[in-house]
């Protein structure tokens, strides 16, 4: 039974050789709470999604998020990471973990993105280790890039690029990680209402379209939602902010790999902000 949801697990997440292919690594309620409409979107978890958006963030904060698929044993993803803004851009260092005994990744990610005009560009490496019982331990290094724009007061536009130099893993003939370019629009027509929707072609798969919206109910009170369509998912979230803390939470669902939850958590530290 165990082999079998592994066998799942690899499935829903596009895995065409086990070791071979990456699950995703965009993370964060808010996002996800969003359908992962993530690549116009700067915030506290722009190190897992558009790092580009790292140079738009203007105060220091440690970050957490937790998500279980309570049908798929095993398929649990966690990440945390923390942000340090200094004179000329932000710092950011994270990790990520997806799997367990049987089946696991593990991703450490050091990232810096910084702003030029209403321009924020960022970059990071990766350093990922694949495990798989019976198969050993397969490890890569691969580097992203991506940039905001903020074209209008209401109009912001983002892109970016996965697995940038193609790598490969180490120990494998010649096995390469995926690359995925991804590249969206998000849209303000008010302070209460955020419009976001991207396209994401991995190189070996079809695209994929996703979009979402945000809405803020009462002041730091939000409601979320979102779609993907190749695989199609759908996604509902809210999210809260007091003081210094953020929590949101998100709900996804699609037919073959039933519903997942996330929770996500920001601290930030109010006594580092970049000037």
């Amino acid at each position: 039974m165990r082999l079998k949801l592994l066998f799942l697990v690899l499935i829903s997440c596009n895995l065409k050789i086990g070791i071979a292919q990456s699950t995703s690594t965009l993370m964060g309620a808010r996002a996800m709470g969003m359908g992962f409409t993530s690549s116009a979107i700067a915030d506290e978890w722009s190190l897992f999604n558009n790092v580009g958006g790292l140079g738009k963030i203007n105060q220091a904060s440690a970050n957490f998020a937790y998500e279980i698929r309570p049908a798929l044993t095993g398929a649990n993803r966690m990440a945390a990471s923390i942000l340090t803004p200094i004179k000329i851009g932000t710092l950011g260092l994270g990790v990520f973990r997806f799997g367990d005994d049987v089946y696991s990744e593990q991703l450490v990610s050091a990232g810096f993105g910084s702003s030029i005009g209403n321009t924020s560009l960022g970059a990071k490496v990766n350093y990922i280790q694949y495990r798989a019982e019976s198969f050993g331990t397969n490890t890569a290094t691969s580097f992203d890039f991506g940039g905001i724009t903020q074209i209008t007061t209401q109009i912001a536009v983002g892109a970016y690029i996965a697995n940038l130099t193609q790598s490969k893993l180490i120990g494998t003939d010649g096995e390469r990680l995926p690359t995925k370019l991804v590249a969206g629009l998000g849209f303000r027509p008010s302070e209460k209402i955020l419009i976001a929707t991207e396209i994401e072609k991995d190189l070996d798969y079809q695209t994929t379209w996703r979009s979402g919206l945000e809405y803020a109910i009462y002041k730091k009170v939000f409601f979320r939602t979102g779609f993907n369509m190749n695989p199609n998912a759908a996604y509902f979230g809210l999210g809260a902010q007091k003081r210094n803390l953020k929590i949101d939470y998100a709900l996804k669902f699609n037919q073959l790999t039933g519903t997942a939850h996330q929770a996500s958590a920001i601290y930030l530290f109010s006594s580092k902000q970049k000037k």
